[in-house]
């Protein structure tokens, strides 16, 4: 296996193992339920919803950044600063707009997979899973540009 290869594979394993410890462990009832907030759902605010997310997003940041540091340190892997700041950047950004809930419902719609984003039926919960689907790509495209 190259360097390269180990880098990413090693970048991946722990952006992907943070990242649900952060989503499912670390972030709090408040966040989970704010954070998706916009005007047009009557009794709830825009501002709360995005400070809400934002401080999701701080956090989950956090936690990849002091992972993916720690053990790629314990592993022996270097990794360099500036593609390791621009993997987390796309992670924090992208996590951003998923976690915010209409920009990905809006995508879903205009894919034709709006039945799937909205069910919540048969033990599944298509906007879950969508949004899961959504932060793998691109914790896996994180993980490309940290390795590099």
């Amino acid at each position: 296996m190259s360097d390269r290869a180990a880098r990413f594979a090693a970048s991946y394993a722990l952006l992907r193992a943070a990242a649900d410890v952060a989503d499912h462990w670390i972030q709090t009832d408040h966040q989970a339920a704010t954070k998706g907030q916009h005007n047009h759902n009557p009794g709830h605010s825009s501002t709360a919803g995005r400070r809400a997310c934002a401080a999701h997003v701080a956090v989950y940041t956090a936690t990849q950044a002091a992972v993916l540091i720690a053990g790629t340190r314990l592993l022996g892997i270097r990794l360099r600063p500036v593609p390791v700041a621009a993997a987390l950047a796309l992670s924090a950004v992208t996590h951003y707009v998923a976690d915010r809930r209409e920009p990905l419902r809006r995508l879903a719609d205009s894919t034709g997979k709006s039945r799937f984003v909205r069910l919540a039926d048969h033990g599944l919960n298509g906007g879950y899973l969508l949004d899961q689907s959504w932060h793998h790509a691109f914790e896996t495209c994180a993980a490309l540009i940290a390795a590099a």
